[in-house]
């Protein structure tokens, strides 16, 4: 009997020790196929959690939206059934989400870190919508300013007047549907598993919504002509599900945080001259860079914000948006 109850005590101390040391496995989604920049960031920065953490938090990727689009992945990270992800935001729970994707809203790198880095107006509205969800933003992620990939020669470009007669595949996103009207273009809402093929059978002749990193990763065989012509600062973020941040440890979760924080820094260090290097891709792989004039992209982003701003603010609430508006334009 005694050596029962000892065999019991040490099985019971065996259990209660493997709990404390195991790990925290966080399962963490992202958009982009292995091997993508995104992918190998994430990649290093598992490792260098994993090493401050001495093993006690580890990633898990699934790249390639191997866990869903990133419109489910959002919800599932909301109710807890996925931990993580880097990606863009999804609007169709919360409709004021599209601040993130509002046209022009910056003009240039520096104006965009300050509006979408640390502490800027559309940062700060997009930590808040996510805690409505249950969803804490651990960190914004800079891609690129957006434009146009074109499987034809484009038309007018830097004149967002003159009708295009091109019709284009757009996300299910009313601010960049507007947005492809707006420079002239047919926009044709199509979802992204089908936009591919949309394009190379000729449904569509072009697509926006993404920028030049985007349109190497998904479209560079229908892409012959490439216009940046900034429709947009794209921007995703790391986010996480609050419950599963709570239920860390002090330690784990600050180390999390910290490292959330420098990958964010990092990024912002290295993003334009990303966006440069797939441009310089695009144009290897065959297609015409179509660059407009510092004039043109003035002209356009005035005429945009005149027609798709309104529009937009009455989808988001008037009041709220433009009080985000207003933040950026102080």
């Amino acid at each position: 009997m005694m050596n029962f109850l000892k065999s019991t005590c040490l099985t019971a101390a065996v259990v209660a020790t493997a709990g404390i040391a195991a790990a925290d496995t966080l399962k963490i989604s992202h958009i982009r196929p292995q091997g993508a920049t995104i992918d190998n960031e994430l990649r290093a920065l598992a490792e260098e959690l994993t090493t401050a953490t001495d093993g006690s938090v580890e990633l898990n990727l699934f790249p390639a939206s191997a866990l869903g689009d990133y419109t489910s992945v959002q919800e599932r990270i909301s109710v807890g059934a996925i931990d993580m992800a880097v990606q863009p935001a999804a609007t169709a729970v919360d409709r004021r989400m599209q601040i993130s994707a509002f046209p022009y809203v910056a003009a240039n790198w520096a104006e965009a870190k300050k509006i979408y880095g640390p502490g800027g107006a559309i940062h700060s509205a997009m930590k808040d919508l996510y805690a409505k969800q249950d969803i804490t933003m651990l960190a914004a992620y800079p891609v690129y300013f957006g434009g146009v990939a074109l499987n034809t020669d484009a038309v007018n470009p830097g004149d967002p007047t003159a009708a295009k007669g091109i019709k284009v595949r757009v996300p299910g996103i009313k601010s960049f549907q507007l947005t492809a009207d707006a420079l002239g273009y047919i926009s044709s809402p199509i979802p992204f598993s089908e936009a591919f093929t949309a394009v190379q059978t000729g449904v569509v002749d072009g697509v926006v919504g993404s920028g030049a990193e985007g349109y190497y990763a998904s479209f560079r065989d229908v892409t012959t002509a490439y216009v940046p012509v900034n429709t947009h600062f794209e921007v995703w973020y790391m986010i996480i599900n609050s419950g599963t941040l709570a239920e860390m440890s002090d330690e784990d979760r600050a180390a999390l945080e910290t490292a959330a924080l420098e990958f964010e820094a990092k990024r912002w260090e290295t993003a334009e001259a990303d966006q440069g290097a797939f441009e310089q891709k695009l144009a290897d792989n065959g297609a015409t860079i179509v660059s407009l004039t510092n004039e043109e992209l003035a002209a356009t982003a005035a005429h945009v914000r005149a027609q798709v701003w309104p529009q937009v603010l009455q989808d988001v609430g008037q009041d709220w948006g433009q009080g985000i508006l207003d933040q950026i334009g102080e």
